[in-house]
């Protein structure tokens, strides 16, 4: 969800969640560039990854943090398939109307926590989560500070999973304490899934 505003692809259409209690409902996307939404698709590949290719973790009452939030799709996606709560993080104004609306719209204050953060320094966390969503801008080199601020700032739990998007062409290091689990691409976008076992 993360902002690319030099990126050369159209706008995002209509953005739904794709599965679960709110599955079918649309979010709002901002116009023009401002953020690129991870795809429909790409959302679905993560998400059946994670019910599928790891025996010990489980999306059902999971607590999940979304980093670099943008709409906020990503964690509305865990919301809908089960996890108990979400914090979504980011520093663009813009992006945090659009996740306070996404939130209202599918009612889910409650389960909610919206921050103005960012990614690359990440506050001290109230709880660790079980499940990290990271979609930063590409070829900024962001991913290795947001896992580094991760695991320092207490954000996750031992074992948890960690999702890292990217450009295709962009190299992702596991960082102290964690171990790269599973790499795939989708056309020009690569999603590297993490262990963090410090």
């Amino acid at each position: 969800m993360a902002k690319t505003p030099n990126r050369a692809n159209k706008p995002p259409g209509a953005l739904r969640i794709i599965a679960g209690a709110w599955r079918g409902r649309k979010l709002a996307v901002p116009p023009g560039l401002s953020v690129r939404p991870t795809s429909d698709r790409v959302r679905e590949a993560i998400f059946n990854r994670l019910a599928h290719a790891f025996e010990d973790f489980r999306l059902q009452g999971a607590r999940v943090v979304d980093v670099f939030a943008g709409t906020g799709a990503l964690g509305l996606e865990a919301l809908s398939r089960g996890a108990s709560h979400a914090v979504f993080l980011d520093r663009n104004p813009e992006s945090i109307a659009l996740i306070l609306r996404n939130v209202a719209a599918v009612k889910a204050e409650d389960r909610a926590t919206i921050m103005n953060a960012d990614g690359a320094h990440l506050p001290r966390a109230a709880v660790a989560c079980d499940l990290a969503f990271l979609d930063p801008p590409y070829h900024e080199g962001l991913i290795a500070p947001a896992l580094s601020g991760l695991a320092r700032q207490g954000w996750l739990k031992p074992g948890a999973l960690v999702t890292a998007e990217s450009d295709e062409t962009e190299e992702v290091v596991g960082e102290m304490g964690y171990t790269i689990l599973d790499r795939r691409t989708y056309g020009r976008v690569a999603i590297t899934i993490l262990k963090f076992a410090p």
